[in-house]
């Protein structure tokens, strides 16, 4: 996984942050989704664009990244409860220069009554750049051998309106600027999403990534609804 270069700690307040109010209480009396159903709300919430805008003008030391993550669909699907992405993340001044590229599963973990993100890191990165700009969606189809090799997984449960997720315990191994293990937390909401994306070196010390603030991506547009 090309793990986002992003190494400066922000220590800032602004708002339409992620709060425990975000992520909204459902009423008691509404059944739960199944977890098919919320593997795809998971899918829906991360499709789309977002981007760092909003801590870049609250602070000139942070970066103005936008993620953009579209649906695409394999030629041989042998899991038909799995619902496959496309997400790119680019400097918002270089949009055709994404510095991270990944597929990601996203489907039902019954063993750990979650959703499982699970991120595949492609063979060849180029060749995907800008894919969600290929239109019709229909075309946005590829080989499963296109996916690449399985590198993380980020398990996520629902919490009222939103998703919260983290990578396993013990992380999962890396070999990316000097970190040999990295792990992460995510908050999902319809506003947008966190990351606490952190690297680890062999002695356990954390080499890049966020500190004291998240990542904070907002929603700047939709696409590929379900």
């Amino acid at each position: 996984m090309n793990t986002l270069s992003l190494q400066v700690s922000w220590a800032i307040a602004i708002g339409f942050l992620f709060s425990p109010l975000s992520i909204q209480a459902e009423p008691a009396t509404k059944p739960a989704n199944t977890l098919a159903q919320q593997a795809k709300e998971v899918a829906t919430l991360l499709i789309g664009k977002m981007d760092t805008s909003a801590q870049a003008i609250a602070n000139s030391k942070a970066p103005n990244v936008q993620m953009t993550t579209c649906r695409i669909g394999l030629f041989t699907n042998a899991e038909p409860q799995s619902i496959f992405l496309y997400q790119e993340q680019a400097m918002s001044t270089s949009l055709d220069k994404p510095y991270r590229q990944r597929f990601l599963q996203i489907s039902p973990s019954p063993l750990s009554q979650s959703v499982r993100s699970r991120s595949f890191k492609p063979t060849d990165p180029t060749r995907w750049s800008g894919f969600c700009n290929v239109t019709p969606s229909l075309e946005r189809t590829v080989n499963l051998s296109d996916l690449g090799t399985p590198i993380c997984n980020v398990f996520l449960k629902q919490v009222g309106t939103g998703y919260l997720g983290n990578t396993p315990p013990d992380g999962c191994p890396a070999n990316i600027r000097g970190a040999i293990r990295i792990t992460n937390h995510i908050e999902l909401s319809l506003a947008g999403m966190n990351t606490w994306d952190r690297g680890f070196d062999a002695q356990g010390k954390q080499v890049w990534g966020a500190k004291t603030e998240s990542y904070q991506f907002r929603r700047k547009e939709v696409r590929d609804k379900f």
